[in-house]
């Protein structure tokens, strides 16, 4: 097809990743972000003089077209990733457990990671191998979804194998707490990793640079270095059909097609005001989400302050007051921030009613009680960060628009949105963002 003038509304993971499709089939795009930081719900914040993000993310192996894209926007993995092997890994003496594959052929490394785990009994690891075997059997297919503990109790999972690596990794991966969550989508992302014939597709990839930095700035250089343009700070209030099938974006010129790759609730605004019925299925989809908030918990120690390993996995109680889920040293990541520890809590709407002070007061009570070190009760500083629309709940059932708007030449695009191939539906991570945008682009590529 002869080249087009497209624009993409929203600068986020999946609509730099559409905007970068875009370029590289040869179209003239154009990419509006609000913000003057590029990145969406996964950026760059600036805190105490430090270069911290919005949020601290672990991405799989399993990412394929995210480290498609990283590697088309000029960026090598290896230097910008710390690349470990699949874990879970709790403080010794703690109550966890320590699970850590080797880096050999699947599904071997997942054989030794459980003949060899720490503080799991014979009952737990025969728990884990039945429900990975029926997995296995069912092609990890779940027809009839349901929430995620009806699954675990359905294959009679311990309590302890529950609590220690499926509450955790459900919370880690949907974003909601298992009582709530899709089985359905859980299982995508557990084959898709644990279940994949690739090693290498279980591994936890933990960003050494900033979000902004790692991705959605490369993704900018990558589109103007295509003859694209880059508008930050300019956010987009209305579309305008017009009756040649082109659009006008606000007062910023007219185009043959939108993508918008805002948040679900920006994108039911945008749709709105289009008052054309076409659009009312999607609309209706867009508005029913219900967000779920996530919280991270930056603690600055001494430099000499570091962990044995880069994160450890957390065994939140919080009638304990222990809130914490997962703890990075980000020392280990970036060595201008020694010292500097990331505290994760997933589906945190309970845990940020605390308030920030107490919260990290009682992170800080939790790291040096777990830990064994009395002195990390004491941080230099702490700084809470709450992004309260982080994800939608991801619950069984739930109906995720398609990218298509309803009208020609608008697209959709977000981690909110439907796969073509619902078996490989994911919840609202950098991955899904990452494939919405894809998909959006090849889509609007192929209309007339």
């Amino acid at each position: 097809m002869s080249p087009r003038n497209y624009a993409v509304i929203g600068g986020g993971w999946a609509g730099c990743a559409c905007a970068m499709e875009l370029a590289r089939a040869g179209h003239a795009v154009t990419l509006f972000e609000a913000a003057r930081t590029l990145g969406g719900r996964a950026r760059k914040v600036e805190r105490e003089g430090l270069v911290l993000d919005n949020g601290q993310h672990i991405l799989l192996g399993a990412y394929t077209e995210t480290l498609r894209l990283l590697k088309l926007a000029g960026q090598d993995p290896r230097a910008l990733i710390l690349d470990l092997p699949l874990q879970m890994r709790y403080p010794q003496g703690s109550g966890g457990m320590d699970f850590m594959a080797p880096r050999w052929p699947a599904p071997l490394h997942l054989a030794w990671a459980l003949l060899r785990a720490q503080g799991l009994q014979r009952a737990d690891k025969l728990s884990l191998m039945r429900f990975s075997s029926a997995m296995r059997w069912m092609g990890w297919q779940l027809y009839n979804d349901c929430s995620v503990i009806e699954l675990l109790e359905r294959f009679d999972q311990t309590e302890r194998l529950t609590r220690l690596m499926w509450r955790p990794l459900c919370l880690a991966a949907l974003n909601t707490p298992p009582e709530r969550a899709s089985a359905r989508v859980f299982i995508n992302v557990l084959r898709d990793s644990l279940g994949a014939s690739k090693r290498n597709a279980s591994d936890m990839l933990l960003p050494k640079n900033d979000l902004s930095s790692l991705f959605p700035d490369a993704a900018a250089r990558y589109v103007t270095q295509h003859g694209g343009v880059v508008h930050m700070g300019v956010k987009v209030d209305t579309l305008t059909p017009l009756p040649d099938g082109r659009w006008q974006v606000d007062g910023a010129g007219i185009h043959d097609g939108v993508v918008v790759a805002t948040s679900s609730a920006q994108a039911a605004a945008l749709l709105q005001g289009l008052q054309d019925a076409r659009t009312s299925a999607v609309l209706g989809q867009l508005q029913a989400f219900t967000p779920e908030a996530i919280s991270t918990c930056y603690l600055q120690y001494a430099p000499e302050v570091r962990l044995d390993l880069p994160f450890y996995a957390l065994v939140d109680a919080p009638e304990a007051g222990h809130w914490g889920q997962f703890v990075f040293d980000r020392g280990q990541l970036d060595p201008r921030q020694q010292g500097l520890l990331a505290v994760v809590i997933s589906a945190s709407s309970q845990a940020a009613e605390q308030g920030h002070a107490a919260l990290a007061q009682a992170i800080a009570s939790q790291l040096a009680q777990v830990l064994g070190q009395p002195a990390l009760a004491q941080p230099l500083w702490t700084q809470v960060i709450t992004e309260k629309r982080a994800t939608f709940a991801c619950t069984p059932g739930l109906q995720r628009p398609a990218n298509a708007s309803g009208i020609d030449g608008l697209l959709l695009a977000g981690d909110y949105t439907a796969s073509e191939d619902s078996a490989h539906d994911y919840p609202a991570t950098i991955e899904a963002a990452v494939r919405s945008g894809v998909q959006a682009a090849a889509q609007l590529g192929q209309q007339k």
